[in-house]
């Protein structure tokens, strides 16, 4: 089974698994699929993470997410005028990622070559798809600023205003696929590709050397993923410089409290409202490049300071969130695979803010992402911008246990939301046992930077009491986030999947 939030993702990666491949295979094909048909939200000029789980084997996670680089110190970018990393400012861009990581994952695992896993989606590319209406929509609402980059308008919007059924190629992109499928992650990190990406970036004002560029060939690496028990299950999570900490915080202080089908769904809003606001204060103050917040799992997950965490919340009121030591530190796709054998891929791809950076290079049809963004720019931060550094990250696969057996392969789209989106869905797997579908279509909200942003399907009853105790409500008519999940029920020899509804994906198995 895989799911996939683009039906042209989902179908790529079914015909993979149908031919034998395995779930690595697949997710590798969805992928490429996806950075073509979803550039909004994926690319190769992107990044990557990936939690595995070979059958009868360890999960092992894998941090795809890509370097600043070598000139990239606060003392520069002050010398250059920047007091704000913004989604299109050059320096938002780090070295993408994301094609070390499929390579990488591909070198180790994958049974099937590389022009084979890609030629869907050079397919698309070179000879056109049609904008689904998700897509489309997404493609509008980011018009205006994509007419800041003439290049990104070029490709993106080649008739004007987008519309539902609209055919778009992007020939250039088709190109370094097929150059990445012939020649693996060195057409992409050196030669003639890395030599173009970097002189466009400089030609922005960026610190890009062709060198950082090759030492993005190798900036993927596996490392040990991280966990938390949540009721007997373990959930496991990318470690920093992703936002896994924030989710695996939040379940940790949720724990505490019966979130059970009994419990009226205004406390729930607010049980997991409130989570959210302490794990994210902490994750905004103290989440960094691993080599930059050393010990920080350790610390943030221990029982002295989720005790200390939980006993600040008040069950009646909403409240400001405080760090644990009192004083202060001042848009993507997800996809799961279950193959034949049992083996489960957690797959997430992202170029961060819709169309990430907009700055797409003329000469390689790449698009940059804008993770930068998540950088601080003040000196001591461990989240400040340095040479070769990794940013703070969103996106976040996921994996859930039971005993030592697999149980789920899940993720969260929705860009600052995943960690809490994370919380949510286990909360609904767990405490009230529903099965993916439903758990993933349950109506969502989000408490960020002092607002409860909750989507208007809630019933009026439920906003009145949350606005009573005293959350600042941001109703919305617009989807908050999306996911997927595979369930695998080992006892019946099933998989039970689940596509969000807000997205264009599907959940497909034979």
């Amino acid at each position: 089974m895989i799911a996939t939030s683009h039906g042209l993702s989902t179908s790529a990666g079914l015909a993979v698994l149908a031919e034998g491949g395995n779930a690595v295979d697949a997710a590798i094909a969805a992928s490429a699929v996806q950075a073509v048909v979803d550039p909004q939200m994926t690319g190769i000029g992107g990044d990557c993470f990936v939690l595995y789980a070979p059958k009868g084997g360890a999960v092992r996670a894998l941090n795809g997410s890509g370097r600043a680089p070598a000139a990239a110190t606060p003392e520069a970018l002050a010398a250059a005028g920047v007091t704000e990393l913004t989604q299109t400012s050059v320096h938002s861009v780090t070295i993408p990622g994301a094609i070390s990581a499929w390579c990488l994952l591909h070198a180790d695992y994958c049974s099937l070559p590389l022009d084979r896993l890609f030629a869907p989606a050079i397919d698309y590319a070179e000879n056109g798809f049609p904008l689904s209406t998700r897509v489309a929509r997404d493609f509008a609402e980011s018009a205006e600023i994509l007419r800041g980059d003439e290049h990104a308008t070029a490709v993106f919007l080649p008739q004007g205003d987008p519309y539902p059924g609209q055919v778009l190629r992007q020939p250039l992109l088709g190109r370094r696929l097929r150059e990445i499928a012939s020649n693996g992650a060195a057409a992409f990190y050196k030669g003639e590709t890395a030599a173009s990406m970097a002189a466009h970036l400089q030609s922005l004002g960026g610190l890009h050397r062709v060198e950082d560029f090759h030492e993005g060939l190798t900036t993927a690496r596996w490392e040990e993923p991280i966990a938390a028990s949540y009721h007997g299950y373990e959930v496991l999570e990318c470690g920093p410089n992703g936002q896994g900490l924030a989710a695996l915080m939040m379940l940790r202080i949720l724990e505490g409290f019966d979130l059970g089908p009994a419990r009226p769904l205004a406390d729930r809003i607010h049980l997991q409202a409130e989570a959210t606001k302490l794990a994210y204060h902490h994750r905004d103050a103290l989440i960094a490049d691993a080599d930059h917040c050393r010990g920080v799992v350790d610390e943030l997950l221990s029982d002295r300071v989720i005790d200390s965490l939980r006993a600040r919340i008040d069950p009646r009121r909403a409240s400001a969130p405080t760090l644990w030591t009192e004083p202060e530190h001042r848009d993507t796709v997800y996809m799961c695979v279950v193959d034949h054998e049992g083996s489960a891929i957690s797959f997430i791809n992202s170029v961060f803010h819709g169309f990430g950076s907009t700055r797409l290079c003329p000469k390689t049809g790449v698009l940059f992402h804008s993770r930068g963004a998540s950088f601080r720019l003040q000196p001591g931060h461990p989240n400040c911008i340095g040479p070769g550094k990794r940013p703070l990250h969103t996106i976040i696969p996921g994996m859930l246990r039971k005993d030592g057996r697999l149980i789920m392969p899940f993720g969260v789209m929705g860009g600052q939301y995943q960690a809490a989106g994370h919380a949510a869905l286990m909360s609904a797997l767990i405490d009230r046992g529903l099965d993916p579908q439903a758990a993933i279509d349950e109506p969502r909200s989000f408490a960020y930077e002092g607002v409860l942003r909750i989507e208007a399907s809630h019933p009026s009853d439920v906003l009145d009491d949350l606005a009573a105790r005293g959350h600042k409500l941001d109703v919305t008519q617009d989807p908050i986030g999306g996911a997927q999940a595979i369930r695998i029920d080992s006892d019946n020899g099933v998989l039970i999947g689940g596509s969000d509804s807000r997205k264009d994906g599907a959940a497909l198995g034979f």
